[in-house]
């Protein structure tokens, strides 16, 4: 009976743990989705006896996804860099600095491609009003892509304008020295909608990059406080980030999730 209340006592206490960092974690025994798993592993303390039984049932999951994925499927290469990671490593847990740098060597690698062969390596499909739609579920209606043109536009940028931006990317990207005016911001949209993420900052300061459905795009700007929005699928997404350093924001949903 001791033992039982004792591990009882464990849970509940690395449950509050895990709550504290804003997540809900109190059900994670009964999910079945790979992301959220893969959240709590990466969250929860190096202790919680949860870990156990999520860990080779998370890896299970994603050996599964990935032998029944479709051969474009853009989930494919996530699956498989998460599921390195949980045979690599005692412990699912990652720290900020390991993410950052992780998310810096593949968006140097890929600007890096990008100035080689001086064009955009982006693959994309151009928004059209008149066909793409947004579903709203509640309503049962379509709304057409009111952005249509202005994420065309966006996207359609010189090969001088798309060096020069490429160059500035990279230079931020190995610029290390924390006094520095300007730092990148890299957003994820891991919807099926194009979209445009707005940056307002004080006064006139104001950014927008397009970004393409199961894409990420990046952006150098000034430090300072900004309200990020944007459209996706129909849906407002607005949020107000304070920029000091190099900052990933992902957007959207999965299927899976």
């Amino acid at each position: 009976m001791k033992k039982i209340f004792l591990l009882l006592s464990s849970v509940l206490f690395f449950t509050v743990s895990a709550q504290k960092k804003g997540k809900d974690y109190s059900n994670i025994l009964k999910s079945k989705n790979i992301y959220e798993i893969n959240a709590f592993l990466r969250d929860a303390h190096p202790d919680d006896p949860r870990r156990s039984v999520l860990k080779p049932r998370v890896m299970e999951m994603m050996v599964e996804y990935i032998k029944n994925a479709h051969p474009e499927d853009q989930k494919v290469k996530d699956m498989q860099e998460m599921l390195a990671l949980l045979r690599r490593r005692p412990s699912t847990k990652i720290s900020f600095d390991e993410m950052n740098a992780i998310i810096k060597q593949k968006q140097i690698a890929k600007y890096k491609a990008e100035l080689a062969a001086k064009k955009s390596t982006t693959v994309y499909t151009p928004s059209t009003a008149q066909n793409t739609f947004v579903v709203n579920t509640t309503a049962n209606t379509a709304v057409p892509d009111t952005e249509a043109e202005e994420f065309n536009m966006l996207m359609s940028v010189s090969p001088v304008e798309h060096q020069n931006r490429t160059v500035k990317i990279l230079n931020s990207l190995f610029d290390n020295d924390p006094n520095a005016k300007e730092c990148i911001v890299l957003i994820q949209n891991k919807s099926d909608c194009n979209i445009i993420v707005r940056m307002e900052g004080v006064g006139t300061l104001k950014y927008r990059l397009a970004v393409p459905a199961r894409g990420e795009s990046s952006i150098v700007i000034d430090k300072g406080q900004y309200l990020f929005t944007s459209l996706v699928c129909g849906a407002q997404y607005a949020s107000q980030k304070t920029v000091q350093k190099p900052i990933m924001v992902a957007l959207g949903s999965v299927s899976s999730q």
